[in-house]
């Protein structure tokens, strides 16, 4: 049995303390907005929503009546496919008591590999509603086409060649007005693709040890503040062109941000997007100075976030582990075909697709011959660090099947998934404390 610190052990009673308190708000949270006249929850029987594809599909379903009144009617169920082919559907009787609970528990036949949606329907005389779930069969053994083009590679040399003849002309400027006696926080300025300049933010605990590094690249026109919550790592927090405090050029709407030059591969924002995420690992290379441990950098995103962090892991060794929440664009082929599924259109394909209705000649096929360059699936296979990626599986900008499938592309071997079946775009405050444990097996920190 492998022993563990006093520190550690201490970590975790905190950290589970803290998960106990959130899931007790949650939990006061959920029955504050259970005050409807028929409660119906549905509770997979695996707690992530993930079953094996050789095994039923069980859901309970919890059914409260708040009324006075005896309800009589049915409980269906329908299951379709990510991309709403009907795969199957049945419904039974269904009767309770006044103010009475009543649980069911539903068995449905073994499904083949993917993720399925399944919405729960009860009817009664005057009650009717809908809850809508997703479960997985078998993620880990889905595949998808890598639409790679022949000379991705070269391309991506290219623009690491061109990066390298910027001069960075760093500054890293302390912020006394935002430090504390435990931290400095330092605002830095660098110039990267096409000469452009970006911003970060540097935290750096004061008791003098070389420490770990949290590099963190920003969501979808996010802009990234001090990160001063760790206490175990140097915090990086970089604005690429465009976010937070990196607007000097590039300063424009949430729409319009994906879209500029979204015909030409070779000034497509995202191109110096991803430079300016290696800028920010020379940055942390070449100040060593500050108590940067340059073999421990761990790069990490959520959503637009997710993807740049897997490029940046993937286009560059020195990052030493790569974590991702619901990474946007991954599998952009296959997350066109499933969002068009949708009863109403979400980001990014309603982006796209606005701008493909505006735009006569602009065909999917161009559409595809820029973005197959920029797709983060199309970079998993170079990625060789440890992996953990987080994913809702009620996330429809980021289709679970998308995320998977670049999972299942990356060459790392020691990589892990974890899916949160109740959650949309983001994942919850228990994957966070799994992820924080991990980084700390990761890197040996006590």
């Amino acid at each position: 049995m492998r022993k563990i610190s006093y520190l550690t052990f201490i970590t975790l009673i905190v950290l589970f303390a803290s998960s106990q308190k959130i899931a007790a708000m949650q939990q006061k949270e959920e029955e504050t907005k259970d005050t409807g006249d028929v409660i119906l929850k549905a509770v997979p029987q695996s707690k992530d929503g993930i079953f094996k594809k050789n095994e039923d599909v069980q859901y309970r379903l919890q059914l409260q009546n708040n009324t006075n009144d005896w309800q009589a009617g049915r409980i269906s169920y329908l299951i379709t496919t990510d991309e709403g082919q009907k795969v199957a559907f049945d419904s039974i009787h269904v009767a309770i008591k006044g103010n009475g609970f009543k649980e069911l528990l539903v068995k449905i036949p073994p499904k083949t590999t993917g993720f399925y949606r399944i919405n729960f329907m009860i009817n009664l005389p005057e009650y009717d509603d809908t809850v809508r779930e997703v479960f997985g069969i078998d993620p880990d053994k889905i595949q998808s086409e890598l639409h790679k083009p022949a000379d991705f590679d070269a391309f991506w040399r290219r623009s690491r060649e061109l990066l390298e003849k910027v001069v960075p002309k760093y500054r890293v400027m302390e912020r006394k007005d935002l430090s504390t006696d435990e931290k400095k926080v330092y605002s830095v300025e660098m110039y990267s693709y096409g000469n452009l300049l970006i911003r970060g933010w540097l935290v750096i605990p004061t008791d003098g040890k070389k420490f770990p590094v949290h590099y963190r690249v920003p969501g979808y026109v996010v802009g990234l503040k001090p990160n001063m919550d760790s206490d175990d790592f140097i915090a990086f927090d970089l604005n690429v062109r465009g976010n937070g405090d990196s607007k000097d050029i590039i300063n424009i709407g949430t729409d319009n941000y994906c879209l500029v030059n979204v015909e030409n591969k070779d000034n497509y924002i995202y191109r110096g997007v991803y430079m300016d995420c290696i800028r920010g690992l020379d940055f942390l290379c070449s100040h060593a100075n500050l108590g940067i441990d340059t073999n421990k950098i761990y790069v990490e995103g959520g959503s637009r976030g997710g993807a740049l962090a897997v490029i940046t892991a993937a286009l560059d060794s020195r990052v030493k582990v790569l974590t991702m929440q619901v990474p946007l664009y991954a599998d952009i082929h296959d997350n066109m075909s499933i969002s068009a599924s949708y009863k109403s259109q979400v980001f990014p394909f309603k982006v796209f697709r606005k701008y493909n209705s505006l735009h006569p000649g602009f065909t999917w096929d161009k559409f595809f011959s820029t973005f197959d360059y920029y797709d983060p699936q199309n970079f998993a296979p170079m990625i060789k660090c440890p992996v953990l990626m987080g994913i809702g599986l009620l996330d429809q900008f980021c289709p679970p099947r998308c995320s998977m499938a670049l999972f299942n592309h990356i060459s790392s071997t020691n990589k892990e998934f974890v899916c949160v079946p109740n959650s949309t775009h983001e994942v919850n405050f228990n994957y966070f404390m799994f992820q924080n444990l991990w980084l700390r097996e990761k890197f040996r920190i006590p």
